[in-house]
């Protein structure tokens, strides 16, 4: 296993890859390992970027989703919810077939190793209001409203 950080704000987005295969996407404010990079990261960084700048929507990107069963189930269901929309814990955890494990449905987005790619921001509480994100409720706001914002410009248009 290797990382590639790459600067961005004020910190690091830490890209661990293997063999090509991209494991996890992390918000970092160091350099702790050796700094690796190759065409594979090299290209998640650009769509990352796009991401951020509103001109991508979707990624497709050689991962390897690592997790529990259920947490694949989860972060399998998460890259179904559309940019710009949100789906809350109760219904994800229906959607994986467990509709009374929504508690641990947060615990498995709050695992998520592949932070905006395994869209994990775009569940909220069931009262719609946003609750826990591993990269802060700011975090997670921002990028819910970078969504709305890209969507709205795109009507306007």
């Amino acid at each position: 296993m290797q990382y590639a950080y790459y600067k961005y704000k004020s910190g690091y987005i830490r890209i661990g890859h293997f063999h090509d295969l991209i494991f996890s996407i992390k918000l970092t404010n160091e350099i702790d390992s050796v700094n690796t990079h190759t065409k594979t990261t090299d290209t998640a960084f650009s769509k990352l970027k796009e991401y951020f700048s509103g001109k991508r929507q979707a990624f497709s990107l050689p991962i390897q989703i690592q997790g529990t069963p259920f947490q694949q189930k989860v972060y399998t269901a998460l890259m179904q919810v559309k940019y710009g929309e949100t789906t809350t814990y109760k219904e994800l955890a229906a959607k994986v077939g467990s509709p009374k494990a929504y508690r641990a449905v947060g615990s498995a987005c709050h695992s998520n190793p592949l932070w905006i790619v395994v869209p994990c921001h775009r569940v909220i509480g069931t009262d719609k209001k946003l609750v826990g994100y591993a990269g802060g409720l700011e975090m997670k706001s921002a990028l819910l409203t970078l969504e709305q914002r890209t969507i709205q410009s795109k009507k306007n248009e």
